[in-house]
């Protein structure tokens, strides 16, 4: 994560860079800070911690290393580097001085050690052997030492905001002050050390497999991501890519993508948190051919590169004209109502009912009788899940089951929707308000079951309507 001094004041500094500070190595976003090499006279500043945090092995681009309080000069603006550790061990915070006489600073960078409304989650580090509650420990003396000392009125911008799974309650606002964090971000206000080692790391979201892969790729050097229009397509062309084990990636919305898209792809939609749950469902290095129309394909490549997914081979732009030829290719998805998901739930033997949210969301609430799994955990578990049994997956509003539903499709599910409008439309319906939750009806996965929304095929699934399961149950 590059942080350019720039954007702390748009338009009040004017300086030639220089130099490009980075808060740490990150492992949520595949940064190209060492691609800047290659094309600007750019020196790559980088933590100097111990070799037992960072090895210099590790990190393969050149760069120059700062130590704790050194002050770096951009023009008039001062840079001071504070070593704030707990998130990650390399992790720094930058303090901006707009004026090297001025009495306080005029604002500072955090990186992932201080959010709005929260902190860096400490546990990302387990699988190398780093305890979630001594990084905890870490963070808890990073921000009492290295941050709150700094005068209430410095503002505050850190790397992430809402949706980053770097924490688990990370504010819309982009930008704060050390006054109002101290008064308002919970993990600020607990009384003791032992208090925030347990606040900080229980409730924290799964961990994405792909955070391994970028925080690799960010050790290395890799090329800038060339702004060009991924290759169009053919469907032969595209069926040969599937065939060699490339994945369709359809980032239309999860209703395009039910009336009709080409067997086998996965839906992730543009509109939502593309790019990560992207990497959830997808290993790294794969290559990728996207559909949708040529803007959404630029959109999507931009997109995915940020988690480190670089392989697009092409696009194919106009999925229903190319379904329309060949509609033994095709296929509609399968969604349901809440309506109908209530009838199926007393009517259909052997019925699975996913949820994919993550656990605050359930702990919210939840459809009785539901199985819990994640969808950042859905690539490594559907073995636990019968393929042959009628499923339905749910999340929040609809988003995140096309994800999870298409998955488990091109995996060979066989009988697999999910619902419309998630659990909210759930929460939302009559039966809920009543009080009526419901359980999946016990029996054999085979016997005697209504199909419950098998996916469609021919001519019929390229038509532009929504596919409707267990016909006559609502």
């Amino acid at each position: 994560m590059g942080l350019w001094p720039a954007t702390v004041r748009p338009g009040v500094w004017s300086v030639n860079l220089r130099k490009a500070p980075s808060a740490g190595l990150a492992a949520d976003l595949a940064g190209k800070r060492a691609g800047l090499v290659s094309v600007m006279p750019v020196t790559l500043v980088l933590p100097a911690v111990e070799p037992l945090r960072l090895p210099a092995a590790d990190i393969r681009f050149p760069h120059r290393t700062v130590a704790d309080g050194e002050r770096v000069e951009l023009g008039r603006v001062v840079l001071e580097f504070r070593e704030t550790p707990g998130h990650t061990p390399e992790s720094i915070s930058v303090v901006v001085w707009d004026i090297p006489e001025a009495s306080s600073p005029y604002g500072v960078l955090t990186g992932d050690a201080l959010f709005i409304g929260d902190v860096g989650r400490p546990d990302l580090l387990a699988s190398r052997g780093q305890s979630p509650g001594a990084m905890a420990r870490q963070l808890y003396e990073s921000l009492h030492t290295r941050l709150l000392n700094l005068p209430d009125s410095t503002r505050v911008y850190p790397a992430h905001g809402a949706g980053s799974a770097c924490g688990k309650n990370l504010s819309t606002e982009t930008s704060s002050t050390i006054g109002e964090q101290r008064r308002t971000n919970y993990a600020l206000r607990l009384g003791s050390v032992d208090e925030f080692i347990l606040a900080v790391t229980e409730g924290q979201p799964p961990r994405p497999d792909y955070f391994a892969h970028v925080a690799e790729l960010n050790r290395e050097p890799h090329p800038l991501l060339h702004d060009q229009q991924p290759s169009a397509l053919s469907l032969e062309e595209v069926l040969k890519h599937q065939s060699s084990g490339a994945v369709v990636l359809d980032v239309r919305t999860p209703e395009a993508f039910a009336r009709g898209h080409l067997r086998g792809s996965l839906n992730v939609g543009l509109e939502g948190r593309f790019a990560e749950y992207v990497g959830q469902v997808i290993g790294p290095g794969a290559g990728l051919i996207t559909v949708g129309g040529s803007a959404l394909a630029r959109e999507a490549r931009i997109r995915l590169s940020r988690v480190g997914l670089d392989s697009v081979l092409g696009v194919l732009e106009q999925p229903t004209l190319a379904l329309a030829e060949r509609p033994d290719l095709a296929q509609m998805a399968s969604r349901a109502s809440s309506h109908q998901l209530t009838a199926a739930l007393s009517e259909v033997p052997g019925l699975t009912v996913l949820d994919v949210r993550g656990a605050a969301e359930r702990a919210q609430g939840y459809i009785g009788g539901s199985i819990h799994m994640p969808l950042v955990q859905l690539r490594r578990r559907m073995s636990e899940l019968g393929p042959t049994r009628p499923l339905v997956a749910y999340c929040a509003a609809g988003y995140r089951s096309s994800i999870a539903a298409s998955l488990l499709r091109s995996q060979g599910f066989t009988d697999v929707s999910d619902l419309i409008g998630g659990y909210q439309a759930w929460a939302a319906s009559p039966m809920s308000r009543s009080g009526w939750r419901g359980t999946a009806v016990p029996g054999g996965a085979d016997r005697g079951r209504i199909r419950l929304g098998q996916a469609r095929r021919g001519p019929g699934a390229a038509v532009d309507r929504c596919a409707s399961p267990w016909r006559g149950a609502g």
